[in-house]
């Protein structure tokens, strides 16, 4: 375990980046849902619009169509996750990418837990498509997400690759 000032400067570094995928995860959101209806979109390119969308239950819309009681569940799952996470940047402040992952994971889980808090849903609004997702999903739109949900895989992606570093050093 990290200790000392130097291990406690590098904690208020990786929350400070998650305060900030926080902030730029809310005011993304505010200015989509003070720009667009819901289910409005803009066509950016051949394969990506803005589209505000509101999804109630997790990843790919898992427990949407649930009766209401995910919204309490994906809070609950949020807050214990973050607590978790903070925890384990506390332990671990010196592994430079662990923390990154983390912290990325900690920002979006935040972001969209006060979705859920404010809204009762998660405000969504980047929309790609492509024919070749067509088999997979409905007119080859991947299900929108937002900057929570994109931290949230950079920081997986992060882990992952944290995971095969340290399997190839021992």
């Amino acid at each position: 375990m990290a200790g000392g000032r130097s291990g406690q400067q590098r904690l208020w570094v990786w929350l400070g980046l998650a305060l900030l995928v926080i902030a730029l995860d809310q005011v993304t959101k505010t200015l989509i849902v003070g720009q667009f209806q819901l289910h409005e979109s803009v066509r950016i390119t051949s394969f990506f619009n803005i589209v505000r969308a509101h999804n109630t239950g997790a990843a790919f819309s898992f427990l949407a169509s649930a009766a209401g009681w995910q919204r309490w569940f994906f809070v609950g799952l949020g807050i214990a996750a973050s607590v978790f996470i903070v925890w384990m940047l506390r332990r671990h402040p010196e592994q430079t990418l662990f923390c990154l992952a983390i912290s990325l994971i900690l920002g979006g889980a935040l972001g969209n837990v006060i979705d859920r808090l404010l809204h009762g849903y998660v405000v969504d609004f980047l929309d790609f498509h492509w024919s070749f997702l067509s088999p997979l999903f409905p007119g080859g739109h991947f299900p929108a997400f937002n900057v929570a949900d994109s931290a949230i895989t950079g920081g997986a992606i992060g882990l992952i690759v944290d995971e095969l570093r340290r399997v190839r050093r021992s």
